[in-house]
Protein backbone atom coordinates (compact mmCIF):
# COMPACT_ATOMS: atom_id res chain seq x y z
CA UNK A 1 0.00 0.00 0.00
CA UNK A 2 1.57 3.59 -0.88
CA UNK A 3 2.32 6.02 1.64
CA UNK A 4 -0.98 7.93 0.60
CA UNK A 5 -2.79 5.33 1.39
CA UNK A 6 -1.54 4.84 5.42
CA UNK A 7 -2.85 8.08 5.78
CA UNK A 8 -6.26 7.82 7.69
CA UNK A 9 -9.21 9.19 6.01
CA UNK A 10 -9.88 12.77 7.08
CA UNK A 11 -13.91 11.43 6.90
CA UNK A 12 -16.02 10.62 10.22
CA UNK A 13 -18.58 8.96 10.28
CA UNK A 14 -21.38 9.96 13.12
CA UNK A 15 -22.97 6.34 13.11
CA UNK A 16 -21.38 2.87 14.59
CA UNK A 17 -21.22 0.71 11.41
CA UNK A 18 -21.56 -2.37 14.06
CA UNK A 19 -24.40 -1.42 16.30
CA UNK A 20 -27.55 -3.25 16.02
CA UNK A 21 -30.97 -1.31 15.17
CA UNK A 22 -31.20 1.85 12.74
CA UNK A 23 -28.80 4.81 12.31
CA UNK A 24 -28.98 7.91 10.70
CA UNK A 25 -26.29 10.26 10.57
CA UNK A 26 -23.28 11.78 8.40
CA UNK A 27 -20.00 11.39 6.78
CA UNK A 28 -18.21 14.80 7.89
CA UNK A 29 -15.36 15.47 5.93
CA UNK A 30 -13.81 19.02 6.70
CA UNK A 31 -13.83 21.21 4.26
CA UNK A 32 -12.07 24.88 4.84
CA UNK A 33 -14.06 27.51 2.40
CA UNK A 34 -14.57 31.52 2.10
CA UNK A 35 -18.12 31.10 3.77
CA UNK A 36 -16.88 28.70 6.65
CA UNK A 37 -13.28 28.44 7.67
CA UNK A 38 -14.34 25.18 9.77
CA UNK A 39 -16.73 24.12 7.99
CA UNK A 40 -17.59 20.59 6.81
CA UNK A 41 -19.79 18.71 3.98
CA UNK A 42 -21.68 16.51 5.60
CA UNK A 43 -22.71 13.20 3.23
CA UNK A 44 -26.36 11.43 4.61
CA UNK A 45 -26.13 7.57 5.42
CA UNK A 46 -28.24 5.19 7.33
CA UNK A 47 -27.04 2.05 9.25
CA UNK A 48 -29.48 -0.56 9.42
CA UNK A 49 -28.80 -4.01 11.62
CA UNK A 50 -30.19 -6.94 12.93
CA UNK A 51 -27.79 -9.50 13.76
CA UNK A 52 -25.37 -11.58 11.54
CA UNK A 53 -25.91 -11.93 7.90
CA UNK A 54 -24.45 -10.34 4.79
CA UNK A 55 -24.06 -6.68 4.42
CA UNK A 56 -25.17 -5.04 1.17
CA UNK A 57 -23.74 -1.29 0.41
CA UNK A 58 -26.57 0.75 -1.77
CA UNK A 59 -25.60 4.06 -2.89
CA UNK A 60 -26.57 6.78 -5.40
CA UNK A 61 -25.72 10.08 -6.89
CA UNK A 62 -22.49 8.88 -7.74
CA UNK A 63 -22.98 11.79 -10.49
CA UNK A 64 -24.86 14.40 -9.42
CA UNK A 65 -27.82 15.07 -11.46
CA UNK A 66 -29.04 11.49 -11.51
CA UNK A 67 -31.95 10.83 -9.14
CA UNK A 68 -33.71 7.40 -9.76
CA UNK A 69 -31.08 6.50 -6.60
CA UNK A 70 -31.31 8.66 -4.40
CA UNK A 71 -35.30 8.81 -4.46
CA UNK A 72 -35.04 4.91 -3.93
CA UNK A 73 -32.76 5.19 -0.81
CA UNK A 74 -33.95 8.42 0.81
CA UNK A 75 -37.22 6.60 0.65
CA UNK A 76 -35.26 2.89 1.85
CA UNK A 77 -33.66 4.71 4.70
CA UNK A 78 -37.13 5.89 6.13
CA UNK A 79 -38.88 3.05 5.61
CA UNK A 80 -36.94 -0.20 6.36
CA UNK A 81 -36.98 -0.98 10.04
CA UNK A 82 -34.46 -3.84 11.30
CA UNK A 83 -37.54 -6.40 12.21
CA UNK A 84 -37.79 -6.64 8.78
CA UNK A 85 -34.29 -7.75 7.97
CA UNK A 86 -31.40 -9.66 8.68
CA UNK A 87 -27.42 -8.37 8.17
CA UNK A 88 -27.01 -4.75 7.53
CA UNK A 89 -27.81 -2.79 4.87
CA UNK A 90 -25.50 0.70 4.17
CA UNK A 91 -27.55 3.56 2.59
CA UNK A 92 -25.60 6.21 1.11
CA UNK A 93 -28.10 8.08 -1.18
CA UNK A 94 -25.76 10.67 -2.60
CA UNK A 95 -22.05 9.76 -2.35
CA UNK A 96 -21.06 13.20 -4.39
CA UNK A 97 -22.89 15.23 -2.18
CA UNK A 98 -21.65 18.68 -3.07
CA UNK A 99 -22.34 17.36 -7.01
CA UNK A 100 -26.24 16.11 -6.03
CA UNK A 101 -26.68 19.68 -4.03
CA UNK A 102 -25.52 20.91 -7.45
CA UNK A 103 -27.42 18.62 -9.55
CA UNK A 104 -24.34 18.53 -11.97
CA UNK A 105 -22.73 15.45 -12.80
CA UNK A 106 -19.37 16.41 -11.36
CA UNK A 107 -18.51 18.57 -8.02
CA UNK A 108 -18.99 21.73 -8.34
CA UNK A 109 -16.15 21.98 -5.69
CA UNK A 110 -13.06 20.21 -7.95
CA UNK A 111 -15.00 19.75 -11.02
CA UNK A 112 -14.03 15.41 -9.64
CA UNK A 113 -16.25 12.80 -10.91
CA UNK A 114 -16.52 10.68 -8.58
CA UNK A 115 -16.50 7.30 -10.81
CA UNK A 116 -13.16 8.52 -12.10
CA UNK A 117 -11.83 9.19 -9.00
CA UNK A 118 -11.26 5.55 -7.32
CA UNK A 119 -8.96 4.96 -5.36
CA UNK A 120 -9.16 8.06 -4.01
CA UNK A 121 -6.59 10.05 -1.95
CA UNK A 122 -6.89 11.13 1.48
CA UNK A 123 -5.04 14.11 0.92
CA UNK A 124 -6.36 15.27 -2.05
CA UNK A 125 -9.59 16.81 -3.82
CA UNK A 126 -12.70 16.59 -1.81
CA UNK A 127 -14.08 14.36 -4.03
CA UNK A 128 -10.90 12.15 -4.19
CA UNK A 129 -11.05 12.01 -0.03
CA UNK A 130 -14.47 10.76 -0.75
CA UNK A 131 -13.40 8.25 -2.73
CA UNK A 132 -10.83 7.29 -0.74
CA UNK A 133 -13.28 6.73 2.43
CA UNK A 134 -15.24 4.39 0.21
CA UNK A 135 -12.58 2.22 -1.48
CA UNK A 136 -10.65 1.56 2.21
CA UNK A 137 -13.71 2.05 4.93
CA UNK A 138 -16.88 1.53 3.20
CA UNK A 139 -16.28 -1.17 0.20
CA UNK A 140 -14.58 -4.00 2.97
CA UNK A 141 -17.78 -3.94 5.06
CA UNK A 142 -19.89 -4.74 2.25
CA UNK A 143 -20.57 -8.57 0.59
CA UNK A 144 -22.51 -6.77 -2.53
CA UNK A 145 -22.72 -3.39 -3.81
CA UNK A 146 -25.62 -1.77 -5.35
CA UNK A 147 -24.82 1.23 -7.08
CA UNK A 148 -27.56 3.57 -8.90
CA UNK A 149 -27.17 5.23 -12.31
CA UNK A 150 -29.12 6.99 -14.92
CA UNK A 151 -28.42 9.16 -17.88
CA UNK A 152 -28.05 12.53 -16.14
CA UNK A 153 -28.65 15.70 -18.09
CA UNK A 154 -26.89 14.53 -20.99
CA UNK A 155 -28.13 10.85 -22.06
CA UNK A 156 -31.47 8.81 -21.58
CA UNK A 157 -31.27 5.38 -21.14
CA UNK A 158 -33.59 2.51 -21.32
CA UNK A 159 -34.19 1.19 -18.15
CA UNK A 160 -32.18 -1.56 -17.25
CA UNK A 161 -29.77 -2.96 -14.64
CA UNK A 162 -26.52 -4.30 -15.59
CA UNK A 163 -23.18 -6.25 -14.20
CA UNK A 164 -19.63 -6.82 -16.05
CA UNK A 165 -18.20 -9.28 -17.49
CA UNK A 166 -15.55 -10.94 -15.26
CA UNK A 167 -12.63 -12.79 -15.31
CA UNK A 168 -13.92 -14.69 -12.23
CA UNK A 169 -17.05 -16.50 -13.37
CA UNK A 170 -18.26 -17.33 -9.81
CA UNK A 171 -18.49 -13.22 -9.25
CA UNK A 172 -19.98 -12.95 -12.38
CA UNK A 173 -22.63 -15.36 -12.24
CA UNK A 174 -23.62 -14.20 -8.75
CA UNK A 175 -23.77 -10.13 -9.64
CA UNK A 176 -26.11 -11.83 -12.60
CA UNK A 177 -28.22 -13.42 -10.49
CA UNK A 178 -28.98 -10.05 -8.44
CA UNK A 179 -29.21 -8.12 -12.14
CA UNK A 180 -32.29 -10.97 -12.34
CA UNK A 181 -33.48 -10.58 -9.45
CA UNK A 182 -33.71 -6.77 -9.56
CA UNK A 183 -36.20 -7.03 -11.94
CA UNK A 184 -35.69 -4.13 -14.37
CA UNK A 185 -37.59 -4.21 -17.90
CA UNK A 186 -34.10 -4.43 -19.62
CA UNK A 187 -31.17 -6.44 -17.96
CA UNK A 188 -27.75 -5.81 -19.27
CA UNK A 189 -24.10 -7.26 -19.62
CA UNK A 190 -22.57 -4.23 -19.62
CA UNK A 191 -19.39 -3.20 -21.49
CA UNK A 192 -17.88 0.35 -20.07
CA UNK A 193 -15.84 2.51 -22.23
CA UNK A 194 -13.69 4.14 -19.67
CA UNK A 195 -13.45 1.81 -16.39
CA UNK A 196 -10.29 3.85 -15.26
CA UNK A 197 -10.78 5.00 -11.75
CA UNK A 198 -14.47 4.07 -11.54
CA UNK A 199 -16.31 2.72 -8.09
CA UNK A 200 -17.70 -0.65 -9.96
CA UNK A 201 -14.01 -1.59 -10.88
CA UNK A 202 -12.61 -0.62 -6.98
CA UNK A 203 -15.54 -3.05 -5.62
CA UNK A 204 -15.00 -5.79 -8.03
CA UNK A 205 -11.24 -5.66 -8.00
CA UNK A 206 -11.91 -6.52 -4.05
CA UNK A 207 -13.84 -9.82 -5.24
CA UNK A 208 -17.53 -7.65 -4.09
CA UNK A 209 -20.84 -8.77 -5.96
CA UNK A 210 -21.66 -5.49 -7.71
CA UNK A 211 -24.32 -4.42 -9.89
CA UNK A 212 -25.45 -0.95 -11.02
CA UNK A 213 -28.12 0.61 -13.36
CA UNK A 214 -29.28 3.29 -15.93
CA UNK A 215 -32.67 4.13 -15.25
CA UNK A 216 -33.82 6.66 -17.66
CA UNK A 217 -32.42 10.62 -17.78
CA UNK A 218 -32.76 13.85 -19.08
CA UNK A 219 -31.69 15.06 -15.55
CA UNK A 220 -34.98 14.15 -13.72
CA UNK A 221 -36.78 11.07 -12.91
CA UNK A 222 -40.29 9.79 -14.00
CA UNK A 223 -43.17 7.99 -11.89
CA UNK A 224 -41.67 4.47 -14.35
CA UNK A 225 -38.10 4.95 -13.64
CA UNK A 226 -38.35 5.51 -10.20
CA UNK A 227 -40.74 2.78 -9.07
CA UNK A 228 -38.31 0.40 -10.99
CA UNK A 229 -35.66 1.88 -8.74
CA UNK A 230 -37.82 1.37 -5.65
CA UNK A 231 -39.07 -2.09 -6.25
CA UNK A 232 -35.48 -3.51 -7.51
CA UNK A 233 -33.94 -1.91 -4.68
CA UNK A 234 -35.71 -4.04 -2.29
CA UNK A 235 -35.54 -7.24 -4.38
CA UNK A 236 -32.07 -7.68 -4.63
CA UNK A 237 -31.75 -7.22 -0.95
CA UNK A 238 -34.62 -9.91 -0.88
CA UNK A 239 -32.17 -12.19 -3.36
CA UNK A 240 -29.20 -11.24 -1.00
CA UNK A 241 -31.15 -12.89 2.23
CA UNK A 242 -31.06 -9.73 3.82
CA UNK A 243 -34.69 -8.52 3.35
CA UNK A 244 -37.64 -10.78 4.57
CA UNK A 245 -40.04 -11.81 1.96
CA UNK A 246 -40.41 -13.25 -1.69
CA UNK A 247 -38.41 -11.47 -4.70
CA UNK A 248 -41.20 -9.80 -6.76
CA UNK A 249 -40.70 -11.56 -9.94
CA UNK A 250 -41.28 -9.08 -13.65
CA UNK A 251 -40.45 -9.59 -16.86
CA UNK A 252 -36.83 -8.21 -18.06
CA UNK A 253 -35.31 -8.54 -21.78
CA UNK A 254 -31.55 -9.35 -21.85
CA UNK A 255 -29.22 -7.60 -23.78
CA UNK A 256 -25.62 -7.41 -24.70
CA UNK A 257 -22.96 -4.86 -25.35
CA UNK A 258 -20.44 -7.19 -26.72
CA UNK A 259 -18.40 -4.04 -28.01
CA UNK A 260 -16.97 -0.76 -29.17
CA UNK A 261 -19.49 -0.88 -32.38
CA UNK A 262 -22.28 -0.36 -29.84
CA UNK A 263 -21.03 3.05 -29.11
CA UNK A 264 -21.65 6.53 -31.97
CA UNK A 265 -19.83 9.26 -31.54
CA UNK A 266 -20.34 12.86 -33.04
CA UNK A 267 -17.74 13.92 -34.71
CA UNK A 268 -19.73 17.38 -35.72
CA UNK A 269 -21.33 20.12 -33.58
CA UNK A 270 -24.73 21.18 -34.30
CA UNK A 271 -28.93 20.00 -33.84
CA UNK A 272 -29.13 16.23 -33.15
CA UNK A 273 -32.36 14.71 -35.12
CA UNK A 274 -32.93 10.73 -33.89
CA UNK A 275 -34.62 8.66 -36.17
CA UNK A 276 -35.14 6.11 -34.06
CA UNK A 277 -36.51 5.89 -30.72
CA UNK A 278 -35.28 3.89 -27.43
CA UNK A 279 -36.33 0.03 -27.55
CA UNK A 280 -36.60 0.06 -31.11
CA UNK A 281 -34.56 -2.54 -33.56
CA UNK A 282 -31.98 -1.04 -35.87
CA UNK A 283 -29.87 -2.65 -38.89
CA UNK A 284 -26.35 -1.98 -39.71
CA UNK A 285 -25.78 0.71 -41.72
CA UNK A 286 -29.03 2.77 -41.30
CA UNK A 287 -29.27 6.41 -39.78
CA UNK A 288 -30.29 6.35 -36.39
CA UNK A 289 -29.37 10.18 -36.36
CA UNK A 290 -28.40 13.53 -38.34
CA UNK A 291 -26.49 16.45 -37.11
CA UNK A 292 -27.64 19.14 -38.54
CA UNK A 293 -25.06 22.41 -39.10
CA UNK A 294 -26.94 25.39 -37.08
CA UNK A 295 -24.28 28.12 -38.25
CA UNK A 296 -26.58 28.44 -41.44
CA UNK A 297 -28.96 27.06 -43.71
CA UNK A 298 -28.93 25.38 -46.37
CA UNK A 299 -26.26 23.04 -45.40
CA UNK A 300 -26.65 19.20 -45.50
CA UNK A 301 -27.03 17.58 -42.09
CA UNK A 302 -23.90 14.93 -41.31
CA UNK A 303 -25.56 11.45 -40.41
CA UNK A 304 -24.78 8.88 -37.83
CA UNK A 305 -25.52 5.20 -38.86
CA UNK A 306 -25.75 2.06 -36.95
CA UNK A 307 -22.07 -0.34 -36.90
CA UNK A 308 -24.43 -3.18 -35.95
CA UNK A 309 -27.58 -4.61 -36.06
CA UNK A 310 -28.99 -4.42 -32.49
CA UNK A 311 -31.78 -2.73 -29.87
CA UNK A 312 -31.87 1.45 -29.63
CA UNK A 313 -30.62 1.40 -26.03
CA UNK A 314 -29.32 4.96 -25.07
CA UNK A 315 -29.09 8.69 -26.79
CA UNK A 316 -27.89 11.74 -26.65
CA UNK A 317 -30.13 14.39 -24.59
CA UNK A 318 -30.85 17.43 -24.86
CA UNK A 319 -30.82 18.36 -28.65
CA UNK A 320 -27.55 20.02 -29.09
CA UNK A 321 -24.47 18.15 -29.80
CA UNK A 322 -21.23 18.58 -29.50
CA UNK A 323 -18.28 16.97 -31.57
CA UNK A 324 -16.71 13.60 -29.09
CA UNK A 325 -20.41 13.54 -27.57
CA UNK A 326 -22.03 9.86 -27.42
CA UNK A 327 -24.65 9.63 -30.20
CA UNK A 328 -26.28 6.48 -29.70
CA UNK A 329 -25.89 3.58 -27.89
CA UNK A 330 -27.40 -0.17 -29.09
CA UNK A 331 -27.16 -3.34 -27.73
CA UNK A 332 -27.99 -6.82 -29.35
CA UNK A 333 -30.67 -8.88 -27.36
CA UNK A 334 -29.23 -11.90 -25.72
Amino acid sequence: MSEQHLRPSPISATVDFEAEGVQHGFLRLPYSRDDSAWGSVMIPITVIKNGEGPTALLTGGNHGDEYEGPIALFDLARTLGPDAMTGRVIIVPAMNYPAFTAGTRTSPIDKGNMNRSFPGRPDGTVTEKIADYFQRELLPLADIVLDFHSGGKTLDFLPFCAAHILPDKEQEARAFELVKAFGAPWSMKMLEIDAVGMYDTAAEEMGKVFITTELGGGGTATARSAGIAKRGVRNVLRAAGILKGAVETSKTEWLDMPDGDCFAFAEETGLVEFLADLGEVVQRGSVIARIHPTGRTGAEPVEIHARMDGIFTARHYPGLIKAGDCCAVLAIPV
